[in-house]
């Protein structure tokens, strides 16, 4: 294999270090007063308190998964499958779920340095607002690149395995994505609906106090709700799509490649770069 195929695998450490720098650069921002910090404070631990809770239970619906699979794909043809598609499952929720929790996190530390921002200019807020969200942008691309380009040299390192049954094997990286973004975008979704609608009906209707008040407990549980459901939520739900385009490509170019007209390709990089000219893009 042409060396040259492993800058797709530096490419994304290149983006999860990007990442981690511009997480690092929104930590650093001045947080505001100490009753920006305490609510931010509040806003935070109610979020974490939420991903923990709903991913200990998750964490026994993938290990269950991917034994399922691993049975299943070690009791088929071996030619075509292969027990390992477990651990592609396993790999692919773990990142999914991580693409939520780096997001999350991060967005709870620029959502207070961004509205103390704010009291000075709009363009330092924008400037916090951009550089926080650019780091759920870049973790997700950053995972999901070097998620799958990992595994798909480790198997492709196997004895006798096939680029067809390597890319059948890789599926179960998207179907670990997708199980991960159901669960967290659904949950945070119920989650943040339901703290909207107390908030509206017992704070607004009943009490009389304005909806984003101080003074209106659901405020916080509303807050919350938008870290978890729109922040952890969506990065899981774009992990998911981007993995699972990036997959459906390697699998058109994999078929291309059982197709006489290319029979060109076959030949030394071709046809394992036209299957990962998707992760290349």
């Amino acid at each position: 294999m042409d060396k040259i195929v492993y800058l797709i695998p530096a490419a994304g450490l290149l983006a999860l270090l990007f990442t981690y720098l511009r997480a690092q650069w929104v930590a650093q921002q001045d947080p505001g007063t100490d009753r920006m910090r305490n609510i931010a404070g509040y806003i935070t631990d109610g979020a974490m308190a939420f991903l923990h809770a709903e991913y200990s239970k998750l964490v026994w619906f993938v290990i269950g998964v991917a034994v399922l699979l691993a049975y299943q794909g070690g009791s088929g043809d071996s030619t075509k499958t292969s027990a390992l598609i477990g651990l592609s499952f396993a790999v692919g929720a773990l990142c999914s779920a991580l693409a939520g929790f780096i997001g999350m996190k991060v967005a709870t530390k620029a959502n207070v340095r961004t509205a103390h921002a704010a009291r000075t200019s709009l363009a330092s807020a924008l400037n916090v607002a951009f550089r926080g969200g650019s780091v759920m942008g870049m973790g997700v691309v950053g995972l999901g690149v070097l998620g799958l380009s990992g595994l798909f040299f480790f198997y492709h390192g196997q004895a006798d395995w096939t680029i067809n049954k390597v890319i059948a094997v890789l599926t179960g990286f998207s179907f670990g994505a997708s199980s991960i973004a159901l669960f967290a975008r659904v949950g945070g979704g119920i989650y943040t609906k339901a703290a909207d609608v107390g908030a509206d009906l017992v704070g607004k209707v009943e009490a009389g106090i304005p909806e984003d008040h101080p003074l209106n407990p659901a405020t916080i549980a509303d807050n919350v709700g938008d870290n978890v459901g729109d922040v952890a939520g969506m990065g899981a739900d774009l992990f998911e799509s981007y993995v699972g385009s990036m997959i459906g490509a390697m699998v058109l170019g994999a078929v291309l490649m059982g197709l006489p007209e290319f029979e060109g390709l076959k030949t030394g990089l071709g046809a394992i770069g036209v299957v990962l000219l998707p992760l290349c893009l």
